[in-house]
């Protein structure tokens, strides 16, 4: 498993009972997890200090019950990205902090490309990219990205972040569109990237009403995005959320779309993050990394 464990300002105190208990900054949260379906002697203190608790429906859905939380705050990770947070709908925050293992992995590939030929510009597409963790973490190690998602909301909320990390002036292009049709356009253009990062969602609607179904779209939309790597590109991150998608899934995945034209090589694994009260590491979903070398 590829743990994140250089947090400073977030981490997870304990689990137990279908829910994980964070500290994001000074505040406490706790929120459903399906995964945790294991038992807490619930001793720390913070499971009496929340500052905010995501209700699970029986029907589906849910609500935030709140204790002294703010609207919105502010945490920050160990390369100088800063993420503004906000607790919205179905229990999310606006950060994914499991990801870091991955920004750790490809800021490492994108500075040793860049030290071996400062020239070079390493460009990045990040697709279905949220409120734009990846894509800060990219710029920060010196790339240039094409920041891509449907949702003119998470656009808006990631530039937030990127001008907090420092990156207001930096060469990122923010775009809404459907990720499959902008892919499309790329293709036509002619344009080429040194790296793909893409963060599916099991399920979604474009702009304009297109449907995303994961165990139907993903590996021909991974096949399409093959056709904009470019000849010495470095690397290609799947991350997945869904169960279905094992790390071996998304192995056979990339290396069927991949390797057979661009070498190099493949690596799946379940991401986590640990746990402070119990050591153990609490599963995240799974990712799918190619490398060229």
């Amino acid at each position: 498993m590829w743990i994140a464990n250089n947090w400073k300002e977030y981490e997870v105190i304990d689990t137990g009972s279908g829910e994980k208990l964070e500290r994001w900054g000074k505040y406490i949260l706790l929120r459903p997890d399906p995964q945790v379906i294991w038992d807490s002697e619930k001793k720390n203190q913070y499971w009496k200090k929340l500052n905010g608790h995501y209700h699970r429906s029986s029907k589906g859905g849910g609500e935030w019950e709140f204790f002294d939380l703010p609207n919105e705050w502010m945490i920050s990770y160990q390369n100088g990205a800063k993420f503004h947070l906000k607790p919205f709908a179905f229990k999310h925050t606006g950060l994914f902090p499991e990801q870091a293992v991955n920004w750790d992995w490809f800021s490492s590939i994108i500075r040793n490309a860049k030290d071996k030929d400062p020239g070079r510009p390493i460009k990045v597409l990040n697709l279905f990219a949220y409120t734009g963790g990846a894509t800060i973490a990219a710029a920060l190690a010196g790339a240039e990205v094409t920041h891509v998602d449907a949702s003119k909301g998470m656009v808006q909320w990631a530039k937030e972040n990127a001008a907090s990390s420092g990156l207001a002036d930096a060469k990122i292009r923010w775009l809404v569109d459907d990720c499959g049709k902008f892919v499309e356009r790329e293709i036509r253009r002619g344009n080429k990237y040194d790296a793909i990062i893409m963060d599916p969602p099991s399920y979604g609607r474009g702009p304009k009403g297109e449907i995303w179904k994961i165990e139907e779209s993903v590996f021909p939309f991974i096949k399409l995005c093959e056709e904009l790597l470019s000849e010495d590109a470095l690397f290609f991150l799947v991350n997945s959320y869904t169960t279905g998608l094992q790390p071996a899934v998304l192995t056979y995945m990339l290396n069927m779309a991949i390797v057979k034209k661009h070498g190099g090589f493949v690596k799946a694994d379940e991401i986590g993050i640990p746990v402070t009260e119990t050591e153990l590491i609490l599963p995240c979903g799974a990712s799918g990394r190619w490398m060229k070398q």
